[in-house]
């Protein structure tokens, strides 16, 4: 186990800030393969949206308990009892004051000496201008990747997701047009005001941009780059091609309703399009 239990507390080198829903799970999968990245027992530390996004400290709790839970199965699957050192360090992030400085630290104490520590929490997209500004002068020179996907197919990956969770079905065209109006899923995938934030304080040197269907196509590329762009050595990664949350046939989403997103979304397109190119644009599916 890529594990040090005398380690000391520290910041994460690289970080993948979202977007939710657009392959942020594959991409912790893959490099937790790396053997100079160190990802902690648990994806999404949550730290920077829990100061400054109050309505995401609801659900923060649940968030730790569940990844908690999770990693005992992990472990209990493969019939063998958690690791002493594990559960000391889970106690410890899970043990009151949580996300202060000093907590958000000792989530990487573990990383070995020689190794990079990374943070998927793809909740960071969203996080205000003021926030953005903190992130920049507590990491000033951390790495950031941000996967971008197409608008309306985040937006009903997302609302896939949140209708599974609370166990609702719509039943018609008509209940589908109500859900595609929860302007949760417009929050998520707001490129437009997002990525200014984040372009305003990292240039391409700290930041990468990334088109998501480019994960399905050239899986291996996307990797060769993102070790290019953090300074890693290159890896046989397993398991590249397979889908981490792959989508079921019960919920499926109307035309009428699709066709409503892509004009809710219509801003999104004509931005990212300024933003990033015709060819960048090409590849989201």
């Amino acid at each position: 186990m890529n594990w040090d239990p005398e380690g000391k507390p520290r910041k994460p080198d690289f970080l993948c800030i979202g977007a939710q829903k657009a392959g942020t799970t594959w991409l912790s999968q893959m490099l937790s393969q790396h053997p100079g990245v160190w990802t902690p027992p648990f994806k999404e530390a949550q730290f920077f949206n829990h100061r400054f996004i109050e309505e995401h400290r609801k659900w923060l709790p649940w968030h730790f308990r569940r990844s908690r839970q999770n990693i005992e199965k992990r472990w209990t699957s493969r019939g063998q009892e958690v690791p002493a050192e594990v559960v000391s360090y889970m106690d410890r992030v899970t043990r009151q004051p949580m996300f202060t400085n000093h907590w958000y630290k000792l989530v990487f104490a573990p990383a070995p000496a020689g190794t990079k520590a990374i943070d998927v929490t793809p909740e960071y997209s969203t996080l205000p201008q003021e926030g953005v500004d903190f992130v920049a002068k507590f990491l000033p020179r951390a790495k950031f990747v941000y996967i971008i996907r197409h608008p309306v197919d985040r937006a009903i990956s997302q609302l896939k997701m949140n209708l599974t969770r609370k166990g609702r079905k719509p039943a018609t065209v008509e209940e589908w047009l109500q859900e595609v109006e929860d302007p949760v899923l417009m929050q998520r995938g707001d490129y437009l005001s997002y990525v200014p934030r984040w372009s305003g304080h990292f240039g391409p040197d700290q930041l990468l941009y990334l088109p998501f269907g480019r994960i399905a196509r050239d899986p291996l590329g996307v990797l060769r780059q993102i070790e290019d762009f953090f300074g890693l050595n290159p890896h046989d990664y397993r398991d590249m091609g397979k889908k981490v949350f792959a989508s079921g046939h019960a919920l499926v989403v109307p035309d009428k309703a699709r066709a409503r997103l892509r004009e809710k979304l219509e801003p999104q397109f004509e931005f990212l399009e300024r933003q990033f190119g015709p060819e960048f644009v090409s590849q989201f599916r």
